[in-house]
């Protein structure tokens, strides 16, 4: 797929609770793809496995394994999602984890917005590689 900015937008002005609204649906559909390929059929049993990739701690986890891998750019709008201002966090997380997956969520929507789904599939796998060992 071509990376591009078909509609040309300024990804510095988008706001950084869009980025991470868009990029909670981005990697909500990379990790249902994901189980899906690996052949898993049963909807109860998609949800289960689905949490394993989407809970705030294995976001925040994913997020330690990524940071070598990442940019300067992607760096910068990792820790403009992570810096985001909480009024509420869940109470299966920590808040450093919650500002964690923020950040995560922020990047993948930027990544989605800025049209680098390959950048998107490589990323994802480089996050949750070790779910799969």
């Amino acid at each position: 797929m071509e990376e591009k900015n078909p509609e040309k937008i300024d990804l510095r002005t988008v706001a950084t609770p869009a980025l991470a609204y868009l990029g909670d649906c981005v990697l909500e559909l990379c990790v249902r793809t994901h189980l899906v390929r690996k052949g898993i059929s049963s909807s109860a049993h998609l949800n289960e496995k689905a949490m394993d990739y989407v809970r705030a701690q294995a976001q925040a986890a994913a997020m330690e394994r990524l940071h070598p891998f990442l940019t300067e750019e992607e760096e910068a709008v990792y820790r403009r999602g992570r810096n985001q201002g909480h009024t509420t966090v869940p109470k299966s997380a920590t808040p450093a984890e919650y500002r964690s997956a923020t950040g995560m969520e922020c990047l993948f929507g930027w990544l989605y917005l800025g049209g680098k789904s390959d950048r998107i599939d490589e990323l994802f796998k480089l996050a949750y590689a070790e779910i799969e060992e």
